[in-house]
């Protein structure tokens, strides 16, 4: 069931993006860390 769940790294990204888009803050850092967790899924999950 590989891919079904997303990763920690994902999960903590999507928080952290809540949080910037409800406070305008730390948008770039926060896609830049979405960026990366959906990279760093795609060989775990074969995405």
């Amino acid at each position: 069931m590989s891919g079904e769940w997303p990763s920690h790294k994902q999960v903590e990204a999507s928080k952290a993006q809540s949080l910037a888009d409800r406070t305008g803050k730390g948008k770039q850092k926060v896609s830049q860390m979405q960026s990366q967790a959906d990279a760093a899924a795609v060989p775990k999950h074969g995405l």
